[in-house]
């Protein structure tokens, strides 16, 4: 089992551990309901140090990124970002992952359990021929150098702007910045996976205690947050979670990612196996909510005594005070305002499919156009 550079930190402030992905993470600290709403009204703070770095350096370092990802880095400006996938030539997804543009590289910002396949698949592509020549490219990764801290909340930026050395408020959603936090270099930027407006910060492992020290001798009331209460904002913000909404033996297009597929741009894995795909899709990923009863994954879906579908994420979401989830659901039973019955052990509980997030009023969504996931 791996440790973070916060680990002390984590067991130092009552941070309850367990095992994930090969690492020990805190899964709560004061509970996870306190650590939602902490986000939703004010700021928490989120260890993120488990999702891996990789690095491509080189002439074609554009042209090969666009080609492992189903996602038009092209059209990018420098310190943009990106949400995109890298599918296998069957078009099942290896991973989602944040592409930053960089002056001299690509950051590819891929999930903690997919670090060590994610890197040897880019590296085995990387070797391969393009146009009878070898891409010109590195491979780096530097995961184990980087470490990362996720601040989100309303209140983020308000808190955060006195200790860069830049007005990070010029940063706007899905962009980033080099910035100095006291004498520490990092990345920051405006991303992250709760539905509220916030900024994640990459710097150095060396520096890990105290950017975690002054962000909480600075920032009053600022909460420690666990895995727990990331899994249920993203879940109310409708966010994939690689593994359990998408993986390999699911598509972009059923899994509602066509916003993020490029099929018009060049050649690149995938694509014709997706474009076949996406003239027979069976089934797609939807949004239900229920009024009674918790979903949670496994959990099988029905239509009129008939089975449709399954669960892949379910909860309950303390801010909206009810059941929500995902699941992929038979067409054409997956339409927003159509009724299921979600089977929780021996009995039926009503759900209604939506086509929006769950949570809509986050504060990321002030002042920016964001792209929304087509959950058709």
């Amino acid at each position: 089992m791996k440790k973070t550079p916060f680990y002390e930190k984590h067991i130092e402030m009552g941070g309850r551990m367990v095992e994930f992905v090969e690492f020990y993470m805190p899964i709560q600290y004061k509970g996870v309901v306190k650590e939602v709403l902490s986000v939703r009204e004010r700021v928490g703070v989120f260890d993120v140090s488990h999702m891996g770095e990789i690095k491509i350096t080189g002439r074609d370092r554009e042209k090969f990124v666009s080609y492992i990802t189903i996602n038009d880095p092209a059209t990018l400006k420098e310190f943009q970002v990106q949400y995109s996938a890298m599918c296998y030539k069957n078009g099942g997804i290896i991973d989602d992952l944040l592409v930053y543009k960089l002056p001299d590289y690509f950051l590819l910002v891929v999930n903690a359990a997919n670090t060590e396949k994610d890197y040897k698949w880019i590296v085995e592509n990387a070797k391969c021929k393009m146009q009878n020549a070898k891409w010109d490219v590195g491979v780096e990764n530097m995961s184990e150098r980087v470490a990362q801290l996720a601040v989100q909340g309303p209140k983020a930026e308000r808190f955060l702007k006195p200790l860069f050395d830049i007005d990070i408020s010029s940063i706007t959603y899905y962009e980033s910045a080099m910035t100095k936090f006291g004498g520490t270099d990092m990345l920051t930027s405006r991303t992250g996976y709760t539905g509220e407006d916030g900024f994640e910060l990459y710097f150095d492992t060396k520096h890990a205690f105290s950017v975690w020290e002054k962000l909480f001798k600075e920032i009053p009331d600022l909460e420690p947050c666990g895995l727990a209460a990331r899994d249920i904002l993203r879940l109310e913000a409708r966010y994939c979670l690689y593994g359990n909404d998408i993986n390999e033996l699911t598509n972009p297009i059923e899994a509602g990612l066509s916003w993020i597929t490029k099929l018009d741009k060049e050649d690149f894995i995938g694509k014709d196996a997706i474009l076949r795909a996406k003239e027979n899709i069976t089934r797609r990923l939807a949004g239900f909510e229920m009024e009674k009863g918790i979903p949670r994954r496994g959990f099988e879906i029905y239509k009129n005594d008939n089975k449709v579908g399954t669960v892949t994420s379910g909860g309950y979401s303390p801010t909206l005070k009810k059941g929500i989830g995902l699941g992929y659901i038979d067409v054409p039973y997956h339409k927003s305002g159509e009724t299921v019955d979600i089977r929780i052990k021996d009995r039926f509980e009503p759900a209604t499919i939506i086509k929006r997030a769950f949570y809509t009023r986050g504060s990321r969504r002030i002042n920016v156009k964001l792209p929304i996931t087509n959950f058709q």
